[in-house]
């Protein structure tokens, strides 16, 4: 049986994957910051119940994904002016349509909590509908009907935007 790594060890393995999940559905910075420490800190209080690296990045996984979804949806209850329309700051990348991407991500973080975090994993995190299933404890058709609506959605939203032209 392999020994379960330290705290420390698991935190610098997957705080990447825990942030870059909560910063993805969130939107903001700051809010991912905090929810990610939460996680760690709740995980620090559960490490007993624990068992191996693989359950660890599993828990750590549902753990992100239910406090994000919480916070989406206080979120939503909240009215007026909220930071997440502040533009996140810009990374290098080889993409061809900065305008298609910033439209994607808005329209992404536009989709109720549970759509949005489904596409985030099968997206981002390149999981099967079979793997978020287990991870959210939901039938796997209903992951496969549910991603099959969102991209439908994201797709009519992304057509419906005005294309920007170069060079006319």
């Amino acid at each position: 049986m392999a020994m379960l790594p330290s705290f420390t060890e698991l935190v610098h393995g997957h705080q990447s994957m825990v942030f870059s999940i909560a910063l993805r559905a969130l939107g903001n910075r700051a809010v991912a910051e905090d929810l990610t420490q939460e996680v760690f800190l709740s995980l620090h209080e559960n490490l007993s119940g624990i068992e191996s690296e693989e359950h660890a990045r599993r828990w750590l996984r549902r753990a992100v994904v239910n406090r994000t979804i919480d916070e989406m949806r206080r979120r939503q209850r909240r009215r007026g002016p909220s930071l997440e329309e502040i533009a996140e700051p810009a990374v290098s990348s080889e993409e061809s349509d900065p305008f298609l991407l910033d439209q994607l991500r808005k329209s992404v973080r536009a989709l109720p909590p549970l759509a949005r975090m489904l596409t985030i994993l099968r997206f981002q995190e390149e999981m099967e509908p079979r793997e978020i299933a287990a991870q959210l404890d939901i039938p796997v058709a209903t992951v496969k009907s549910r991603l099959h609506r969102t991209m439908k959605i994201l797709r009519g939203k992304l057509e419906r935007q005005p294309r920007v032209r170069s060079g006319t």
